[in-house]
């Protein structure tokens, strides 16, 4: 028995195509499904909690199998209603507009052979679960997730803090994107927006420790992405190093560095070849604790849900079952 979640409204509407040409699939291979329609931000945790809560009875040696057809929010949205990861294996259907964690699994273009992969799979594949904590709730809060918040919020891909949330902040409300979306240039929205969120940034300090190092300052900040995947952002390659299974956290640090040669730094994370660039810097930890002199938009696989100047993030080794 499958669960089956789907955004319909994913990439301007293409969550709903997809589904459209997966349900020959499992009517043809006598797949036995329920399928769930996400309406609202916060819907998918909402179902997935109701889910999980059937795995309650200690009694009950069941796994639960979820398949997710949306983009990495959607996937995000899921992991916060999952109460025992233990129990619950994941098959995933990117379709959304940036599919940073589709790009870094490599997983093919077909929805329909991504579908059949998942059906066949027999032994689920380890990733790491990423956990951010606000240690402060002062500061505002997301127009899109003002009435899902958590002090607790897990992630699959990546958590940011500063520039990089605040573009996400602001994607997730643009009807710019939409448009992009319908004829394929979605990636461009979050160019677009990342070069007026960077004009409009102001100086803004840092303090970062990783584990129980000294403290790491960075006196004029733009942003701090903790990453457990290589791409965020819709394909920038933010941390070219890292690896979903190693129990580490990858942190791209971008600071003391003038917004000018942030422009020239931006299309090589494309490649992951920016930290040839004075003051952006990379670092690996199990636990980071940041600190900034302001509340920033902070995001979680680029969901934003509000904005706090002290979080601490950790990773969780090999904690999500993943059919692929």
């Amino acid at each position: 028995m499958y669960y089956i979640i789907v955004n319909p409204a994913s990439k301007s509407g293409r969550g709903a195509k997809i589904w459209s040409m997966l349900k020959p699939v499992l009517a043809q291979k006598n797949i036995e499904y329920t399928v769930y329609f996400s309406k609202e931000a916060g819907h998918v945790i909402r179902l997935v909690r109701e889910l999980s809560s059937t795995l309650s009875d200690n009694t009950s040696r069941g796994v639960l199998k979820l398949i997710v057809l949306g983009g990495d929010g959607t996937l995000n949205e899921t992991l916060q209603g999952i109460s025992d990861f233990s129990r619950i294996q994941i098959g995933y259907i990117p379709t959304g507009s940036s599919n940073d964690l589709a790009r870094d699994l490599k997983l093919c273009k077909d929805p329909v052979e991504i579908l059949e992969n998942i059906l066949s799979c027999q032994k689920p594949s380890m990733m790491d679960l990423g956990c951010l904590t606000f240690d402060q709730l002062s500061g505002e809060l997301s127009r899109q997730h003002s009435n899902a918040f958590s002090a607790k919020r897990y992630f699959a891909v990546s958590t940011g803090i500063g520039f990089d949330a605040a573009v996400c902040e602001e994607a997730l409300a643009s009807k710019f994107k939409n448009t992009l979306n319908k004829i394929g240039l979605g990636k461009l929205t979050y160019l677009t927006i990342a070069l007026k969120q960077l004009i409009k940034a102001r100086k803004v300090t840092c303090t970062i420790t990783l584990d129980h190092q000294e403290p790491i300052v960075l006196p004029k900040f733009l942003f701090v992405a903790s990453m457990l995947h290589q791409y965020e952002g819709g394909g920038f390659k933010f941390c070219p190093d890292a690896n979903y299974s190693d129990g580490l956290i990858d942190v791209c640090a971008v600071g003391n560095i003038p917004k000018w040669l942030v422009l020239l730094a931006l299309p090589t994370a494309f490649f992951g070849k920016h930290y040839i660039f004075k003051g952006i810097d990379h670092y690996t930890a199990h636990k980071i604790h940041l600190e900034t002199s302001a509340p920033l938009w902070v995001h979680t696989d680029g969901e934003v849900t509000r904005k706090s100047n002290s979080i601490t993030i950790s990773c969780e080794k090999e904690k999500i079952q993943f059919l692929l």
